[in-house]
């Protein structure tokens, strides 16, 4: 007898790690290239931090407009398809990066990859969460993002591996790795769509949300080369206000916006998405400051770079499945993401008062890194979950979405935050104090996202806050 796709029974599990797979594909590929900065610039006559930063943040501006969109997309027309096709865009586009000989090409195919990207991140999840029943969500969507942070905690060691053969190689590693992930999605996942497919989403809006952070972000990088008060850092400035007002404006009478205002009216979703912003610009810009650091003031490859950070990566999933046993056991879900934001900050004071002029990684790195790799095992996948958890599932997949973009937008801040603050030092003085100012940072931004994340756990004190039925009820 012949079994059809419909007959067969579908396996949680496998459709777990494909989807997984995917997730931890598109994580890896915001981080793994900080290592490759020096050798990139190297190849491509030496530009500076501020240039190369467009690598980093070009992905990241348009990886995080589109999610909401591509997401909504799937969601109508089929989220298999929407996956597939992501996945299979950002694979090509990986290899392209791989074989392009200047910079600007190389950000016009990370962009690519990123609309790559945010295709696969959304459905991936809207994939993933009808496998499982209600009481199997949450855990399922911890693995999830735990793939995800380890990935993205991660990436610098495997990007270290891989510079020592060539920094082409930290783009075409994507290529066998998404090959796989597509003929397996292709046999073992299911697809799943919305029942009731709403309006096509504000495109327009989405315009407006990558003129607005990346006109933020420029203003930002290229503050102290232009000067903070010159016309174009000002004009960017404003650029990014207007930009921002309009995609409010939008979202609020807009059928179908970027970002649904009845979504924010659930407590837990709201205050995840904050969480997620100040914390992802906290990390962001300490792994790629501390990629620099050992790079640029200590002299070390990218391998031993690379093999040095590993050990705050090698915390990230022991601490995400101590998270997620501290919730089963009722702990709330604010309280440990904001216990993970405190000593992720921990981490980065630890650091930033251990600078040596000399290598010493033992006693003045390696600290700072283990406490703040245990933080970010407790934060990210416990504000990821928490972010989802409250949501009907037809909302799932937009939710995941709207909470990734959150989590780029905070890394984009971060990083050109970062870059305007390091700025060209070139004496050791200079460089410790640049550097240290741009771990307090990151250690504030830490102690912002400690407090947001208290708001995600939802209060019976708060009788005027509307439950999720209430805020998802169309009026």
């Amino acid at each position: 007898m012949v079994i059809t796709s419909q007959e067969r029974a579908v396996r949680p599990g496998a459709v777990l790690a494909v989807l997984s797979l995917a997730a931890f594909v598109a994580s890896l590929d915001l981080f793994i290239v900080n290592v490759a900065f020096e050798a990139i610039g190297r190849d491509f006559d030496g530009v500076a931090l501020n240039d190369l930063s467009w690598i980093l943040n070009g992905y990241a501006i348009v990886y995080a407009a589109l999610l909401v969109p591509l997401g909504r997309l799937a969601d109508r027309y089929g989220r298999k398809a929407g996956f597939l096709l992501g996945l299979a865009l950002f694979t090509v586009a990986s290899a392209a990066c791989a074989v392009t000989d200047n910079l600007e090409a190389l950000v016009a195919f990370r962009v690519l990859q990123a609309v790559g990207a945010a295709a696969l991140t959304p459905t991936s999840l809207g994939l993933l969460l009808p496998v499982f029943p209600p009481e199997g969500r949450a855990r399922a969507v911890r693995i999830w993002a735990a793939s995800g942070a380890l990935a993205a905690a991660a990436g610098p060691v495997v990007g270290g591996l891989l510079v020592e053969i060539s920094w082409r190689w930290v783009f075409l590693v994507n290529v066998p790795i998404g090959v796989a992930a597509l003929l397996a999605a292709y046999v073992l996942v299911p697809d799943s769509r919305d029942p009731a497919p709403g309006r096509l989403p504000d495109l327009l809006g989405t315009g407006l949300a990558i003129i607005a952070i990346g006109a933020l972000s420029l203003g930002l990088v290229q503050g102290p080369e232009w000067g903070w008060t010159s016309g174009r850092v000002l004009s960017a400035f404003a650029a990014a206000v207007v930009a921002l007002a309009l995609v409010v404006r939008r979202s609020l009478r807009h059928p179908s916006p970027l970002v649904e205002p009845d979504l924010l009216r659930v407590r837990p979703f709201a205050w995840s998405n904050a969480a997620a912003i100040a914390f992802s610009a906290g990390f962001a810009a300490n792994l790629l400051a501390m990629v620099l650091w050992m790079q640029q003031v200590w002299g070390w490859s990218a391998l031993r770079t690379g093999l040095a950070v590993a050990p705050g990566p090698m915390m990230v999933p022991l601490f995400a499945v101590v998270g997620g046993l501290l919730v089963a056991r009722g702990l709330a879900v604010g309280r440990v993401a904001a216990v993970g934001c405190l000593l992720f900050g921990a981490g980065m004071v630890l650091t930033l008062t251990r600078l040596v002029p000399e290598p010493a990684y033992a006693g003045h790195l390696l600290p700072g890194l283990l406490v703040g790799g245990a933080g970010v095992g407790l934060a990210l996948p416990t504000i990821l979950s928490a972010a989802t958890a409250d949501l009907p599932a037809h909302r799932s997949a937009t939710g995941s979405a709207v909470v990734t973009m959150s989590r780029q937008i905070g890394s984009v801040l971060g990083i050109a935050v970062l870059v305007a603050i390091l700025g060209t030092p070139t004496t050791y003085a200079e460089a410790a104090d640049a550097f240290q100012a741009g771990w307090w940072a990151c250690a504030v931004a830490a102690l912002l996202g400690a407090v947001v994340a208290l708001g995600m756990t939802p209060s019976s004190t708060l009788t005027s806050a509307p439950s999720t039925a209430e805020a998802l009820t169309p009026r």
